[in-house]
Parts: structure tokens; sequence; C-alpha cells
């Protein structure tokens, strides 16, 4: 009997982690038999409630497979920015790939997911931060994907070999001026601009955005001269692209889709024209703008209680579990089995 207790312990013991992720699976929609994988981590402007959200609506409405990747901590609790991930195997057979990092340094296991993935050219959905998704050292194997990468070749890294910018700068205040989002008149007839209204409000501020000649700009960002919509402009700042649409090259030189906003944060996609725009990104992206209607369902699915982005702000005690199904609030006030103070 103590023989079988040691050999279970063992077992036990050496039983993988539970993957860092959630899948939402859909039912019906032109979305049914595809795969999209979310890669949620960042510190400060609450991915880990923006993704699940959008993966929720592609999901339950679109009929997607939909895997959301979270950065945890050493209990297995979300924790905002955390490179702690398993479950990106997930990529080896996905159709779409949308991040949502900041400075990531992944373990070499998981980081060879999304390298292959990028390899063989799946195409990308990048928000906010992903222009600096990874900080990785000088002497690491995936060093090159660092957005101050110096690799010959490879130059600025993922932000800038694949979503077009690295990390520039905030354009103005951030969390002190809001951002009119204001698409480019020459591009109304855009399908990702299907639906999409010409005045979209964003909590989160502006980035600087550089155009390089490849880029389809989609919309500018304009701070305002405070957090209120209907704030005036700042004047000292004109409009700077916000949202583009390029290729990137994979291993063999072929090019493939990308789609990247500026914005992002879990506040934003409250703006039903912003949240809008993404699904729209998300559906060219994944080469299915044929699906793209003015109608299209991008209503939240469960309660959608987002918390003010900032950094430390995430909601404790929530484990990617906390948030599996479509009735589960994103995020929980309360872990489950906690009672309130």
């Amino acid at each position: 009997m103590k023989a079988l207790r040691m050999l279970a312990a063992s077992v036990f013991a050496a039983a993988p982690i539970q993957a860092s992720s959630i899948v939402y699976q859909g039912d019906a929609g032109p979305g049914l038999g595809k795969h999209i994988v979310f890669l949620a981590s960042d510190h400060e402007y609450r991915c880990e409630e923006t993704c699940p959200a959008l993966a929720r609506i592609l999901a339950k409405h679109h009929g997607f497979k939909c895997t959301v990747v979270f950065g945890v901590d050493k209990d297995g609790f979300i924790e905002a920015g955390s490179s702690k991930v398993s479950g990106l195997e997930a990529l080896d057979k996905a159709d779409l790939f949308v991040i949502f990092t900041r400075f990531l340094n992944l373990p070499d296991e998981q980081m060879a997911h999304v390298d292959a993935y990028l390899e063989r050219g799946g195409p990308i959905v990048g928000l906010r931060t992903a222009s600096h998704a990874f900080k990785i050292p000088a002497n690491s194997k995936y060093a090159k994907y660092d957005f101050k990468s110096k690799v010959a070749g490879y130059e600025n890294g993922f932000g800038h070999q694949v979503l077009g910018n690295t990390w520039v700068g905030h354009y103005g205040a951030n969390h002190k001026q809001g951002t009119r989002i204001q698409t480019l008149p020459d591009q109304r007839g855009n399908v990702i601009l299907t639906g999409v209204s010409e005045v979209l409000f964003c909590h989160a501020g502006a980035y600087v955005g550089k155009p390089g000649p490849d880029f389809t700009v989609l919309t500018n960002s304009q701070p305002l001269v405070s957090m209120d919509p209907t704030a005036e402009p700042d004047t000292t700042k004109p409009p700077m692209p916000s949202t583009w649409t390029r290729q990137y090259a994979a291993k063999d030189g072929s090019k493939h889709r990308v789609f990247h906003s500026t914005q992002g944060a879990s506040e934003d996609i409250l703006d039903d024209n912003y949240r809008r725009l993404l699904i729209n990104g998300i559906l060219w992206a994944a080469g299915m703008e044929k699906e793209i209607k003015p109608d299209l369902n991008i209503s939240f699915v469960g309660p959608y209680q987002p918390n003010t982005f900032a950094f430390g702000g995430h909601a404790k005690k929530v484990k990617p579990s906390d948030l599996a199904g479509w009735d589960t609030p994103i995020t929980p006030t309360q872990p489950k089995g906690t009672p309130a103070e």
C-alpha cells in the first residue's frame, strides 16, 4: 500500500502543469472550423479582459474556436505582464494569431511555437503594446524578436518586422488625454471599415505611429484635451496613424496579412464602433472579408465589466478558468468561491 501511495504521488508530481488558457468553442457561423489563438499578457491595458471578450464574440456569434493564453503567476492566477505561459502549442494549427503583450520573455519551449507560426506565415493581429511585445536578452535563442533587436535582417524585432512599428512613444499624456479615432476619408470604402462610424473614442492615449510605404492606414488618432469623449482636440498634436494593414514576410519570403491597432485597452472596446473595427480587422486578417457585414453581431457575450487600465490594476486572484463559458463576468470582482467582505 505504501508503495502504491508513493507511486501515485510520483505520478501526480510528474503531471504536466495545466495550460494557462481557456477555449471558447462556437457551434455555428462562418468561423466554424477556424481556430484563433490569443496571447494576452501586458502590464497596463487589461488585455486579460479585452482578449477573452473579443474571443467570446467571435466564438459565440460567428462560430470560431478561440483559445486565449494568459500570463499567470506561480499559483496559476492571471498576472498582468507575466511571461509564465503555457498552451501556445495551439498555434501549431491555428488560422490566426492575435497578440496583445508587452515586454515578454517567454520560455523557449513556448516561444518556439510563436517562432514557427511566424516562419510559416500565419496571419497576425497586433493590439496596442504588441509593438513592443517582447523584451528578450541578446544571448537568447529568440533575441531577434526583442523590441530593440540589433539582429541583422530583423532590426527592431517583432514590432517593426511584423506589425510595422516597434515602440516609438506616447503621443500626448496617457491617462489624461483620451483619443478620438478618425477614419480616413479615402479609406471609407475599405471593407474593414464596413459599419464603422467616421469618429470613434478610445480611453487609451495615442501612440506615435510611423507609417511605412507598405502601410494602408485606416484611421488616425487625435489626442483630446481630457478624457471626456466630447472634449476638444489638442491642437498642438495633429492626427497620427493608429490603425493599419500591411504584409510581413515568412521564412520563404511569401507575404502575409497583418492588422494592427495602437489602441485596444479593455475600456476602449466599450465603444461599439471601435469594437466593430477590431472584429472586422480580425476577419480580414483571417482572409474572411466576405463575411464582414454592416450589421455583423459584435455584442458582448456575458457580463463585461472592464477595469480602468493602470499598472498593477488587474483583478487579483482570478484564474483563466474563472473566465470560462459564456456567462462568467469579465472580469470577476470576486474570484469564485470567495465570500464578499
